[in-house]
């Protein structure tokens, strides 16, 4: 059995921490591939020490895929996997060294599944472990894994999960958002529909959070608006498809409650994006309102985050 392990990066900071999480992995079966998107940083001078390892293949893109457009360099990654299964990690996360092999054995007790998860630690800039993922049941339905994201609030992150490459490949890859703003819930729920999804009850990944990624940054807030309401679209259409099909009663139970947690969820999302957009730009309400009227939130809804607004900016 053998993983892929990519790294799609443009931040020279902790790419080597990264790169070393994975040589230092107690399962030794695997490759590891780093994309540089074209970086104005040194990664070649991080990345070369490594090459001497026959497992570890870098490469560079000719073009720079940029913030908005991050899945695309995460799709290069995954056209030069060999692997069995594959792992997309940041450029400033880590796995920690039990992770292929408890993924393995995940594996093997759960054959036949598109999609594994495994537990991670929240880590700062420092490294420190400031927060811990949920634990989740070893074997859940796609309905069970969209109830508990919505519901718990459960924290995933595009780490986290390992896809069997053949079937990643077949659908096209990650699925695209811009930003990657959702990619990772759509794409594991998609492959987590015909067979579900089997979680590792050990810590495997380390994500970093720190104010220079992404998801941190408000500059984006408008395009978050617009990826977000395609979520809220897409799963919609998701639900009504999976109600018009066989269900265990359970599913179906949960199903049949799904709508409020689901509105709750995407209520905050979208509520902060919104604030963060509008904030310091009070007219931007109204191109708010014109972004968010497929979603059907009540005008008191739009009201409550303007005033959120304001008070970001005075405060």
């Amino acid at each position: 059995m053998k993983f892929s392990i990519t790294i799609p990066t443009y931040k020279s900071r902790y790419l080597k921490e990264a790169i070393e999480s994975v040589v230092s992995q107690t399962y030794t079966d695997w490759e590891l591939i780093i994309v540089d998107d074209c970086s104005p940083e040194d990664l070649p001078s991080i990345v070369q020490p490594f090459l001497t390892d026959s497992r570890i293949r870098f490469y560079r893109n000719e073009k720079n895929c940029g913030a908005v457009n991050v899945v695309d360099n995460w799709n290069i990654c995954l056209g030069y996997c060999t692997g069995d299964y594959v792992i997309c990690m940041g450029d400033d996360d880590r796995l920690l060294p039990c992770c292929l092999v408890e993924y393995k054995k995940l594996i093997l007790d759960h054959p036949g599944l598109n999609v594994y998860h495994t537990r991670t630690e929240i880590i700062n800039e420092e490294g420190e472990i400031i927060d811990l993922q949920e634990p989740r049941p070893e074997w859940e339905s796609v309905i069970s894994l969209i109830w508990n994201r919505w519901d718990h609030r459960n924290k995933q992150f595009i780490g986290d999960f390992c896809y069997a490459t053949d079937y990643l490949k077949s659908v096209g890859g990650y699925h695209k958002l811009p930003l990657a703003w959702g990619s990772d819930d759509i794409t594991a729920v998609k492959a987590a529909k015909e067979h579900g999804i089997a979680n590792t009850q050990v810590f495997g990944f380390q994500y970093r959070q720190h104010s220079r990624s992404i998801t941190c940054s408000s500059e984006h807030a408008r395009i978050k608006l617009e990826a977000t309401t395609t979520q809220y679209k897409w799963f919609g259409d998701l639900l009504k498809e999976l109600s018009a099909t066989s269900l265990s009663e359970e599913d179906a139970r949960l199903l049949s409650t799904i709508g409020n947690p689901r509105r709750d969820y995407y209520f905050n999302s979208l509520g902060k994006d919104c604030t963060d957009y509008i904030k310091g730009h009070p007219l931007r309400l109204l191109e708010c309102y014109r972004l968010l009227k497929p979603v059907h939130f009540s005008p008191l809804a739009f009201m409550k985050w303007y005033v959120s607004s304001i008070y970001h900016c005075l405060f």
